[in-house]
């Protein structure tokens, strides 16, 4: 999750105002001293008189030209620069509330209370098409151990806008939080209807021109698509043959055959970028302002768990993490997973669950007094949570040091 600086956390990031400012300039208070008079003749013959005041003019020129030495280097440091700036951000209790409403809201089920934490983890994001950083908040940042700097295009892509940017966060935590539901009900074993929608084509798809935007993909090769995996095996299965698809289109079946490409990693695919279209037994109200991005998912996904569920899966302890989530329970990785680690550890938990795939960030920047659980689906996730909440050891669990 992605946070920004000066109040409630959001994606909308506003960079930092720099602590430097134009220094005030500095008046001459009055005219130079001179000297009082012609003095004595020196032996030679010569005048004797001593230019008092050339000390003095050399010193002013020589304060001039510092400030104006320090006023170029004021003005170079708050040149923005292209980078992006992580910190560590507040963290939110998925089983609490947030500005005084529950995070999370069931209706149509039974709920049972909780008296632990499930904390999700955010990271405050300076720079980028939000805002920029300067050459000084940069540097001060690459001396600070609990910020992380990188290259602009790490983080968005080139060209991106403000707009866009705000909008893609937004469709994320959306996207994130209709995935937690459906992993929840998964892991608990309650039925949902799901179809995947064709959102859009990507560049050169192989289903250009037989599959549309708004289609719902119904089967492939005679096998009923309940899930993406669905499609996924069987087209890998069939190392680019040809694939029998039937879709729906206003109504009405829609069979087309395409032939997929291959992606240029090994992988064949039929360029269509999919959204899932959940059907859920009951309502499932995710509340948190001004907090964007992915990244909550799997805490969301516990959270939900822990609140249609009998007992206190937390068995009161403090327990944070981050990782994206999907229908079927996979936990994807995150950014800004070391502030997240120091964000969670200030706010008081002790277990945190990182995304397996982030593991190569983690070792070597887990704050003192924080176990950190590798996790690659929700299943483990909640085994982790679980065991933690009984008071059993969990120095056996699985760590991002090879255990």
């Amino acid at each position: 999750m992605t946070t920004t600086r000066g109040g409630h956390p959001s994606e909308d990031h506003v960079p930092d105002v720099s602590p430097f400012s134009t220094p005030a300039p500095v008046g001459a208070g009055g005219p130079p001293e001179s000297t009082g008079g012609s003095g004595t003749e020196g032996a030679g013959g010569g005048s004797g008189d001593y230019d008092g005041g050339q000390p003095r003019r050399r010193l002013s020129t020589m304060m001039v030209a510092g400030l104006a030495a320090l006023g170029l280097g004021i003005a170079v440091g708050t040149v923005p620069v292209p980078y992006v700036i992580e910190s560590p951000g507040p963290t939110y209790n998925t089983l609490g509330e947030s500005q005084g409403h529950p995070v999370i809201n069931v209706s149509g089920h039974e709920t049972y209370p909780a008296a632990g934490s499930l904390d999700l983890t955010t990271v405050y994001v300076d720079g980028g098409p939000t805002g920029s950083v300067s050459i000084l908040d940069a540097f001060s940042a690459w001396l600070d151990g609990s910020k992380a700097v990188y290259p602009v295009e790490l983080i968005y892509p080139t060209g991106t806008t403000k707009e866009e940017a705000q909008e893609q966060s937004a469709v994320a935590m959306a996207t994130s939080q209709e995935n937690a539901v459906a992993s929840a009900l998964n892991e608990l074993k309650i039925p949902f209807g799901q179809q995947l929608q064709a959102a859009d084509l990507s560049k050169d798809s192989a289903s250009a021109g037989k599959i549309q935007q708004g289609d719902i993909l119904k089967a492939i090769n005679g096998k009923d698509i309940t899930s993406l995996s669905v499609v996924q095996d069987e087209l890998a299965a069939g190392k680019g043959a040809p694939a029998t698809v039937t879709v729906e289109r206003a109504g009405q079946p829609v069979t087309v055959q395409i032939t997929p490409k291959d992606n240029g990693q090994g992988r064949f695919i039929l360029g269509v970028m999919l959204k899932y279209l959940f059907t859920f037994p009951f309502q499932v109200q995710i509340s948190l302002d001004k907090v964007g991005g992915p990244s909550a998912g799997l805490m969301f996904s516990l959270g939900i768990i822990d609140t249609v569920t009998p007992g206190d899966l937390t068995g009161g302890k403090h327990i944070a993490g981050t990782g994206t989530i999907s229908p079927d329970g996979a936990v994807g990785p995150i950014g800004g997973i070391g502030q997240k680690m120091r964000g969670a550890r200030s706010a008081g938990a002790t277990l945190f669950l990182a995304p397996a795939a982030n593991c190569d960030e983690v070792a070597g920047h887990v704050p003192d007094g924080l176990q950190v659980v590798r996790v690659e689906n929700l299943a483990g996730a909640r085994h982790a949570v679980e065991l933690a909440g009984s008071g059993q050891d969990t120095s056996a669990l699985p760590s991002c040091t090879g255990k």
